[in-house]
């Protein structure tokens, strides 16, 4: 690793070690190489170019899609003591000639611009004048024609190459199948650059996708029970939806407020700049929201609508829990979602080979929606991740498995009243026939007659629609929409009508309610509860002076961690997640005026002064069985409802309790806890007793406390 890009982590960033592929990928860029980059929201991208383009000379140039959130970003580098601006509309002429002045002179060191300003002569002129460190292209998946995101002018980015041939392209996403990743290589000139997928898994989310019965009050109660004062967003197909749903939910006392492309330019500046700087706003929108939204403590993504493909559900909902803290993706869907879906594929003026694509994400989105097995194994399955697991105990299908029934008997009625009924009608007359409805509509067509007119009584109306629904998922029924929606039979049906084959179903099921875990408010002791308001407070301050969101000046992961550890000097100050040096200077004082305050009360302890404590751990075993289950600490932590550090404490006593090896729990190479044994070594008294305070200090911070202590625990086994 280059010993400055690590230096820039702790001393900007204020973070200790890389994750994932973050290394190897700046290590690649630095190198002056080009690279593909796929990795989940959340998982540090930004860092991957930011980290190169302070090491390498020059300027480095970010092409990003989203003029609107170019300020927030520029906002966040400078709060981090780095030169960095935009050029867009959004700038004076001033402004823009002092931007470009800076360009020149070398003093600039990160640029955001749009593809479609970027590629403008002038600007091409400009930038072929000035030394440039790296390109990076984010948002690299709207180059695909086949997305749900494609922008035009990204198909142009190939200049890049032409005009800047010895410049290094960083292409970077968070969603692209296989397909995509072709289209991406191909379409920006990236043929021979390295490509580094990292996984898709997101275990902080859990997913949730119910049967809508009635989508407003069941968001209600999801909202109410769940997430009543937390930041999120509500997906809705329309704009007039969109609008509904947000009057609606502030006349329930929600803080919410309506996003689409409707609206007046000015309106959704301010609903937007709303949603990132104030706490607790919900934002309802179409797609149009969301991306390159940086917010980090979004608790909840819910869908009112069937997303149009498995690339926007795990886009969208990656909005959610960028801190890595627990949320949710809910979702609800219903059998006039696939029919509006699949009309709307069918009225497409798209050519056939798109329509054909479109339906076939369609149908892996539809099939999400109905397996009984886990959701997270499909859909990283979907992206070919390798490191799906068939059981991940933190959604739906898992926490609470749906039932299946054999459908075949009710199937080939439902099958056979659309035959009976000359294939002319949706589901609503359908489930009227079958259940013997005496109505006018089925008197006008003479269908108390036909042979499956009552045969379905023994199924209420909703179990028939989910009946249908699924067979439109599973391919046996079509929806014509150039006559009304009428079902029409497939091929597929064959089969099950002539008795060769059988079927089951799922099983629609009371929706559950997950019990919330996430490090927010809400899971704040009475003891710490008045210190957490008062950082909070000093935050939103400090984030109105500057005029930014306050997740700027500090993200709650930074305040939850100063809340636990409770440093008491500058030097401790600097060993919390997300404090550099930067961020000490500006407001190091102001945080520790404020733990001074609380750091001198009764029963306080700081982890910076003793060994994190380990409270009663009665119910260890039950994490060890989980852990042995399959599932790691966070998971364990989600499902349990406690915090992570709880964890650690009762698998920490399995280890020295001999129920565990140390490989069990902590997920790192020989070398490193070689390191940490030799570090406890060192600082162990003759009696044994090892504090972890001058441990992590002599680590230079590189690791846990949770760690340490479980390495302690193996070492202290073996003593």
């Amino acid at each position: 690793m280059d010993i400055n890009a690590q230096k820039i982590l702790q001393d900007t960033f204020g973070y200790s070690e890389f994750r994932g592929h973050q290394e190897d990928v700046i290590n690649t860029a630095i190198a002056g190489n080009d690279a593909l980059v796929l990795m989940p929201t959340g998982g540090g991208k930004s860092l991957c170019y930011q980290i190169p383009m302070l090491v390498r000379p020059g300027v480095g140039v970010v092409i990003s899609p989203l003029i609107a959130l170019m300020e927030d970003q520029v906002n966040a580098l400078t709060q981090l003591g780095i030169n960095a601006r935009y050029l867009n509309s959004m700038l004076t002429s001033e402004e823009a000639r002092q931007t470009e002045r800076e360009v020149l002179d070398g003093s600039l060191k990160v640029l955001y611009i749009a593809p479609e300003r970027l590629l403008q002569p002038r600007t091409i002129s400009l930038l072929q004048q000035a030394t440039i460190s790296l390109f990076a292209i984010d948002e690299a998946h709207c180059v695909s024609q086949w997305g749900h995101d494609f922008r035009a002018d990204y198909l142009h980015l190939n200049v890049l190459q032409e005009q800047f041939p010895h410049v290094p392209r960083l292409a970077l996403t968070a969603t692209a199948d296989t397909q995509t990743r072709q289209e991406i290589l191909m379409r920006l000139g990236l043929q021979n650059s390295h490509v580094f997928v990292s996984g898709f898994d997101r275990p902080n989310i859990q997913y949730r996708i119910t049967h809508r019965e009635n989508g407003n009050q069941q968001l209600l109660r999801f909202l109410q029970n769940e997430h009543p004062n937390d930041a999120g967003i509500v997906y809705c197909l329309s704009r007039k939806k969109v609008e509904a749903t947000a009057e609606w939910l502030q006349a329930k006392g929600f803080n919410a407020v309506p996003y689409h492309a409707g609206l007046p330019m000015e309106t959704r500046k301010r609903h937007q700049s709303k949603f990132l700087r104030e706490d607790g706003v919900i934002v309802v929108a179409t797609i149009a929201f969301g991306m390159g939204i940086d917010k980090p403590d979004v608790r909840f993504v819910a869908h009112l609508d069937l997303p149009k493909s498995v690339e926007s559900y795990y886009q969208e909902t990656g909005r959610a829990g960028r801190d890595g803290e627990p949320s949710t993706a809910w979702m609800v869907y219903g059998l006039q979602d696939v029919i509006k879906l699949k009309n709307m594929r069918a009225d497409s003026q798209a050519d056939e080979q798109f329509k054909r694509i479109e339906h076939q994400r369609l149908e892996s989105m539809l099939g999400l929606c109905e397996i009984i097995s886990c959701r997270r194994e499909a859909l990283l399955h979907y992206f070919d991740d390798d490191e799906a697991k068939e059981h991940c105990g933190n959604c739906d299908n898992c926490i609470n498995p749906a039932e299946r029934w054999d459908a075949t008997d009710a199937t080939r009625k439902a099958l056979s009243c659309i035959y009976r009924t000359g294939q002319r009608f949706g589901v609503s007359h359908l489930v009227d026939v079958l259940r013997g409805q005496d109505n006018a509509k089925v008197k006008q067509h003479g269908h108390q007659s036909v042979s499956t007119f009552g045969i379905g009584n023994d199924l209420s109306a909703d179990q028939w629609k989910s009946v249908y629904r699924q067979l439109i998922a599973r391919g046996h029924i079509q929806v014509d929409s150039e006559a009304f929606g009428a079902f029409k039979l497939t091929d597929k049906c064959r089969a099950i009508l002539r008795g060769e084959e059988t079927i089951s179903l799922r099983k629609d099921r009371v929706e559950l309610r997950s019990k919330k875990s996430s490090r927010t408010s809400s899971h704040v002791s009475d003891q710490d509860r008045d210190l957490w308001e008062a950082l909070r407070e000093k935050r939103t301050s400090l984030a109105k002076e500057q005029g930014v969101p306050p997740y700027i000046i500090f993200g709650d992961v930074s305040l939850m961690e100063m809340m636990e550890r409770r440093p008491a000097t500058s030097k401790q100050l600097l060993m919390i997640t997300g404090v550099g040096q930067s961020k000490l200077e500006k407001y190091g004082e102001a945080f520790l005026s404020v733990l001074a305050e609380f750091n001198g009360s009764a029963n306080v302890t700081s982890s910076f002064d003793s060994e994190p404590s380990a409270d009663k751990v009665e119910s260890y075993l039950e994490s060890l069985a989980l852990l042995k289950a399959g599932m790691d600490v966070p998971m364990i932590a989600k499902q349990r409802g406690v915090k992570e550090k709880t964890i650690y404490v009762h698998l920490e006593k399995c280890i020295q309790e001999g129920e565990l090896e140390i490989q069990d729990v902590v997920q790192l190479p020989e070398e490193d806890i070689d390191r940490i044994r030799d570090a406890l070594f060192a600082n162990s008294d003759e009696e044994n007793h090892i504090k972890l305070t001058p441990v992590f200090e002599d680590l230079g911070g590189a690791f846990t406390y949770e760690v340490l202590s479980c390495v302690r625990a193996e070492l202290l086994r073996e003593m």
